[in-house]
């Protein structure tokens, strides 16, 4: 009854500007889906919600740090803005889809041999398990059962974040928390927009 999420959102895309500059000058065209095994939030078009700061750092490190196989190289880090309604939106900051989610897990992962299912993997440097192969493979699979019970598919799927070092010691907080979102339909996309350079002159709205 409340999947679907009321009014707009405001979120960014760190992409190379070429990419930036494509996608603004043609009404055709969007941010291509990530079908990566280790997405966060399984297979779609991610961005960064209320967080242009962010999604530059994000572009930035992939600039200096390119996936392997990566045919989207960076060369001019920079920022894509969207106006988006998530639709009908799994929101995994919403108690009920965590519990649907596990439930679903659960009896899935008792039909599989243990070493079969894919695991969340940290890299080298971190602390954080940025390569989330199990979150994927789990969202992924719920989207398909979805399909073949001819239940109503998600546009959008929206999740929580804590990564990075604490804020400060014993802090609840983390360097890098944010909220993405992960759009599966390309219509839940309104428009895009290059962010503004905020005017000093005036006070921030």
């Amino acid at each position: 009854m409340y999947s679907t999420t009321s009014g707009l959102i405001l979120a960014f895309h760190g992409c190379d500007e070429k990419t930036r500059d494509e996608v603004i000058a043609s009404p055709t065209k969007s941010v291509k889906p990530s079908t990566n095994v280790y997405d966060w939030l399984g297979h779609g078009a991610y961005y960064w919600e209320n967080d242009p700061v962010r999604a530059l750092e994000w572009a930035k490190f992939l600039k200096e740090k390119p996936p392997k196989n990566t045919k989207n190289i960076i060369n001019a880090p920079s920022v894509l803005g969207a106006v988006i309604d998530l639709g009908y939106c799994f929101d995994l900051l919403r108690r009920e889809n965590l519990s649907i989610l596990k439930e679903f897990y659960d009896n899935l992962a008792k039909t599989i041999e243990a070493e079969s299912l894919p695991h969340n993997r940290k890299i080298r440097g971190s602390n954080d398990a940025l390569l989330r192969d199990l979150d994927c493979w789990a969202i992924n699979e719920y989207h398909k059962f979805r399909e073949k019970t001819g239940l109503r598919p998600f546009d959008s799927v929206r999740g929580a974040f804590w990564e990075g070092n604490d804020l400060y010691p014993e802090a609840g907080f983390k360097e890098k928390s944010h909220i993405q979102v992960c759009i599966r339909n390309t219509n839940c996309v309104k428009g895009y927009f290059i962010p503004r350079i905020e005017d000093l002159g005036f006070p921030a709205v």
